[in-house]
């Protein structure tokens, strides 16, 4: 019966648009097509009656294997991929195929009826894109890993403005004690001429007592300013270079960085005022609760005011419950068009560009607070009213991810 339905089953082969075949139990030729020919490279006539090892080895064992296992189970094989060489080409080709038992009457299998499609291009274009896409990530990858080096080239350059102005804090105390020195260096060479001359009187032995207790005093004011400078200084480093967790009191922390810009914000006639509720333990990284800080005192003394122009930072810190401490971060300065404080978190956004701004500042704070310090942040600005800040930061940090 097969035999007499195979001009039918040729008929409809030849005008089909994918390859299709019909293989005997042992793997033979029953029927084939041309679009199958041209898949394999060998004409019908030279697969007609040949087996599969014959015409394709390189396809015999998993065409054989899915055959049997046709045959014995009588359930078809939907969706196998094969891949293997056409006769008359070096190149691997790639097929997707559909298996389906042809019976007798009675329930017999007597034949094998398998479509195949070719997908070597598609496959090729999967290839591509795969090659493309790893491509693509590791190019991202390098591109955070540079982004991640600018960002910790933008903190050091916070710390390094930082510097700057403790540099000066440092400086003005430090002077005014070489000056006191050199004086009393002086006038005890002078004491010592006298005294050398046996022309010692008692007002001169009070006047350099006198001279010795003054200077003494300002010596003591002098570097106890410088002292208590570098010291607060050394604790602000020291956090912001290092990411350690631990106990610290949010306002004093919040005082000592802040400190370090009174100078330049006197020289700019920004005024400043800060309150801090006292008492406000926190168990978190003060280094990156200092950076913050930083950047927005950077971000403000920027961004907010023009050159020459006056105006007012505002900075307050208290607690809003027994787990979190609320920051807030204002300035009158010029404020922000919609569309800039839209951007104003985003990596490498900036307005200043033609000044060397890296546009890194305000990213920097909303990656700290968010994924280092596990709290929230909230821009509020308008052009020519100022800008907000509010911060909500647990006492107690979450565990680092």
């Amino acid at each position: 019966m097969l035999v007499s339905t195979l001009p039918a089953l040729q008929l409809i082969y030849d005008t089909a648009p994918i390859g299709l075949a019909c293989l005997s139990p042992d793997c033979r030729y029953l029927l084939i097509n041309q679009r199958l020919t041209e898949i394999c490279g060998i004409s019908i006539e030279g697969h007609l009656g040949h087996t599969v090892r014959d015409c394709v080895p390189a396809l015999a064992d998993s065409v054989e294997q899915i055959v049997r296992s046709i045959v014995a189970t009588g359930e078809p094989v939907i969706g196998i991929e094969v891949a293997g060489q056409r006769a008359d080409q070096v190149e691997e080709r790639s097929w997707v195929t559909y298996w389906h038992p042809l019976r007798m009457p009675d329930g017999e299998i007597v034949a094998v009826n398998v479509a195949a499609e070719e997908i070597t291009e598609r496959k090729r274009a999967e290839r591509e894109i795969r090659s493309a896409r790893d491509a693509a990530e590791t190019a991202l990858r390098h591109l955070r890993d540079i982004q991640d080096t600018l960002i910790e080239a933008e903190k050091l350059a916070a710390l390094g403005r930082m510097v700057a102005g403790v540099a000066h804090e440092i400086n003005t105390p430090l002077g005014s004690s070489l000056t006191v020195a050199s004086t009393l260096q002086r006038k005890a060479e002078q004491f010592a001429a006298e005294v050398a001359r046996g022309n010692l009187k008692r007002s001169t032995l009070t006047g350099f007592l006198e001279l010795v207790s003054d200077a003494s005093a300002q010596l003591v004011t002098n570097l106890g300013r410088a002292a208590e400078r570098v010291q607060s200084f050394k604790q602000v480093a020291a956090d912001q270079t290092e990411s350690f967790r631990r106990s610290f009191d949010a306002g004093e922390l919040t005082g000592q960085v802040l400190s370090q810009f009174e100078r330049q914000l006197r020289a700019r006639d920004i005024a400043f005022s800060l309150h801090c509720e006292t008492n406000l333990a926190m168990d978190s990284y003060p280094g990156p609760f200092g950076q913050v800080l930083t950047n927005l005192a950077v971000n403000a003394m920027t961004h907010a005011f023009s050159d020459g122009e006056t105006g007012t930072i505002n900075v307050s810190l208290r607690a809003v419950n027994d787990d979190h401490v609320e920051l807030l971060f204002a300035d009158d300065g010029c404020g922000m068009a919609p569309d800039v404080e839209r951007r104003a978190f985003d990596p490498f956004f900036t307005t200043r560009r033609h000044d060397g701004a890296s546009g890194l500042g305000l990213h920097i704070v909303h990656s700290i607070v968010v994924d280092r310090l596990g709290g929230q942040l909230r821009l509020e600005s308008l052009p020519g009213a100022g800008t907000r800040f509010l911060l909500i930061l647990p006492r107690m940090a979450p565990d680092r991810r």
